[in-house]
Parts: C-alpha cells; structure tokens; sequence
C-alpha cells in the first residue's frame, strides 16, 4: 500500500522545475541547438541539415517589433500544420505537457514554460543600430 502511495505521489509531482527562469529553461531545452547566446550556433547546429537561426533577429527581422505569438505557436508546435516535410524541431509543448504528466495541471505548466522561453527570447532581442549622425 505505501508503495502504491508513494507511486501516487510521483505522479503528482512536477518534472520540470517550475520555479528555472526562461534563460535557465532555454539553456536546458534550446541552447544545444541554438546556441548559449540564441545566435543558432549551438554544438548541435553544425550536424543539422538546416540552419538553425539567430533568434536575438527575430524582432528585427520582423521590422522592429517581437512576434510573440509566432515565436510561441513556434515552441509549443502542437498548433502547426507543416505542408511539406517535417517539422524541424521538437514540438516542445507536447514533450513539455507528457514531462509534466500529460494530464490539465500539465497542460498549464506546459504553457507557463513555453510563456518564459518566449518572455527570455523578447529579452535577448538585438537592438537596430542608431541612425549614424550627418
């Protein structure tokens, strides 16, 4: 009975520290790939098919303004349809949800992690260069 107890407890508990900020869960999850500084050069980058992209530009390549709700439909992936190919990344909402127990308290903490990576890659965005004084 107490290992059928113990057994319930483990369930219950969280998998992913919930209290990591979105730099520490992005150095956990993303940087292998995408690099310690998000610049898409992580020890992973060099052995993949596709480049894998810089995403302190995200904001300027977007004209200036962070795209939040891409960046994180991006993470979760759970949402997106790929017409051609496969998906190049791993559907972090989902692996998020099952490490969290795949149940709806998973759910909410899948959604609190994938809103700390975006938060942590809005704050990690490169500034456009001043305009050059005449």
């Amino acid at each position: 009975m107490a290992a059928v107890a113990a057994g319930g407890l483990a369930l219950a508990q969280t998998f992913i520290p919930l209290d990591l900020s979105g730099g520490e869960l992005f150095a956990r999850y993303c940087a292998a790939c995408h690099g310690s500084e998000a610049r898409g050069n992580g020890p992973v980058a060099a052995s993949l098919n596709k480049r894998v992209p810089d995403l302190t530009r995200l904001a300027l390549d977007a004209g200036g303004e962070f795209p939040a709700q891409r960046v994180r439909e991006t993470i979760d992936g759970r949402s997106m349809v790929i017409a051609h190919g496969t998906r190049r990344m791993p559907v972090w909402g989902y692996e998020f949800w099952v490490e969290e127990g795949a149940d709806i308290v998973a759910e909410d903490a899948a959604n609190a992690i994938v809103v700390r990576l975006v938060a942590y890659l809005e704050s990690v965005q490169m500034q456009a260069a001043p305009p050059v004084a005449e």
